[in-house]
């Protein structure tokens, strides 16, 4: 399935149903009085978050929605029916905002979230509404409302926990497949990722988090170089950050620490927020440098970066130091999911002994 996260689409609640203008008519009975019923609403739109999908692919060649108008009054006091209501299907961390004025309306973070983007217009009134005892034969109605209409545009950023950072072809998706049931296209040539992917990592019983597998960067990114520009916004809601690094790179012309440097780089232009984030070094494919000089590479490697961070040594390859990898990462991200909890609200002292159930 191809990967969309954005999409522009155009919406229209149903209109309310006209009021009918009706008067009773049986035998023997000359005066029987109004009996014109009020109109039905309008079809409301609503968005619903399905965790099944991962893309907006769906809205992408369907891009006009609309909901029934409501039916029209009748007489012998018949109300009309409402209008059907339409329900559209968006994946979790979907962002709804004003395609002209990009002010943000809805986020979709929590599956089976249901939420109401377009409201139907309510019904008119018939002339039921407008007896009374000085107007016992109205003749007044009022036309149903207009439904809501809008045009939207829709964002998904993904909600991931942990997201992977570097260069192409630098093992992101060889390390997701060894640490989460992902399985990314992986090759021996940059920019095999074309899309994000997700993974769960399993820690322990009911211990788990998702990480999040990004096109790989290039300098210039922030400028629009390269596909990860494209999918940086997918970083945003991420907890921790992984800046995984190529410590064996191919080309003995490359430096990994000045490739290093112009990741941050980027990452900074790109969203200050996005790089003051939480950020990790895991240098990866040690298994291609020799035992005897793989120490001295790191340190060499983390002198010259000026990193003074956490700092992982792994093979995504043979797995070798992903253990190690996964346990820390998910006890930072568990302390942060703890420090985001809003505070409990405080209990009055007059009512702190009192049972629950009271």
């Amino acid at each position: 399935m191809k990967f969309v996260d954005e999409a522009f689409i155009d919406i229209a609640a149903g209109d309310g149903g006209n009021g009918c203008v009706s008067f009773r008519h049986e035998k023997y009975k000359e005066f029987g009085g109004p009996n014109g019923g009020d109109g039905g609403r309008g079809g409301h739109v609503y968005a619903v978050a399905d965790p099944n999908l991962n893309t907006l692919v769906d809205f992408r060649y369907t891009r006009r929605f609309e909901a029934k108008r409501g039916q029209h009054g009748m007489g012998s006091d018949m109300f009309g029916a409402a209008g059907d209501d339409i329900t559209l299907k968006m994946p979790v961390g979907t962002i709804i905002s004003d395609a002209e004025t990009g002010e943000v309306l809805f986020e979709l973070l929590n599956p089976g979230e249901v939420i109401t983007i377009a409201k139907g217009g309510d019904g008119g009134f018939g002339n039921l509404r407008f007896k009374s005892a000085i107007n016992r034969a109205p003749r007044q109605k009022t036309p149903g409302w207009p439904g809501e209409k809008r045009n939207l545009k829709l964002e998904l950023k993904v909600l991931a926990d942990v997201g992977l950072l570097g260069l192409p072809n630098a093992g992101k998706s060889t390390l997701i497949t060894a640490i989460s049931n992902a399985r990314p296209r992986i090759a021996d040539y940059p920019f095999t990722t074309l899309h994000p992917n997700l993974g769960v990592v399993r820690v322990g019983p009911e211990q788990s988090f998702v990480v999040a597998d990004l096109p790989g960067l290039i300098e210039g990114a922030s400028e629009g170089a390269g596909l990860g520009h494209l999918f940086l916004r997918h970083l945003q809601r991420t907890r921790l950050l992984l800046h995984v690094v190529d410590l064996a790179p191919f080309d003995d012309n490359v430096d990994p620490v000045a490739q290093a440097k112009a990741i941050v780089a980027e990452l900074k232009k790109y969203d200050a927020a996005l790089y003051d984030k939480p950020r990790w070094l895991v240098l990866n494919k040690l298994d291609v440098i020799p035992a005897e000089e793989r120490e001295a590479r790191v340190k060499d490697f983390v002198k010259r970066f000026k990193y003074k961070g956490p700092v992982f040594q792994i093979s995504a390859l043979t797995h070798e130091g992903c253990d190690q990898l996964v346990k820390s990462v998910y006890e930072q991200v568990k302390k942060q999911q703890v420090a985001e909890q809003p505070p409990a609200a405080e209990v009055d002292p007059r009512f702190k002994d009192v049972p629950p159930d009271a």
